[in-house]
C-alpha cells in the first residue's frame, strides 16, 4: 500500500488494485491510532480522525482532487501512484 502523501502526522495511502472491497474511488488515511477511508469527493466512507485533523484531509483532498482522480486510475490497474504534495 502506497503512502501517496504525509503531513502533520498524517499518512495518506492509496492501495493497488482496491475497487473490489470498496467500489468508489478513494483513500486511506492513518493518523495515530485513528484510520478512516475517504472518497476521493472528500466524504468519510469509514473510521474515524480527530476533528482538526479531517478537515486538513478534507481540504487537501479538494486541493488534490485532479490529481487523486488520476491516480486512482493507476492503482486500480496495479500501477504505483505518484506522491502529491503535503499540506502547507
Amino acid at each position: 500500500m502506497p503512502t501517496i502523501s504525509m503531513f502533520y502526522g498524517i499518512l495518506i495511502r492509496m492501495f493497488l488494485k482496491d475497487n473490489a472491497q470498496h467500489d468508489l474511488p478513494h483513500i486511506h488515511i492513518k493518523y495515530q491510532e485513528f484510520n478512516a477511508v475517504y472518497s476521493l469527493d472528500g466524504e468519510l466512507f469509514d473510521g474515524q480522525l480527530p476533528p482538526k485533523k479531517a478537515k486538513m484531509v478534507e481540504v487537501w483532498i479538494d486541493l488534490h482532487h485532479d490529481e487523486l482522480v488520476a491516480n486512482w486510475e493507476l492503482a486500480i490497474h496495479g500501477e504505483l501512484p505518484f506522491k502529491i504534495d503535503p499540506l502547507k
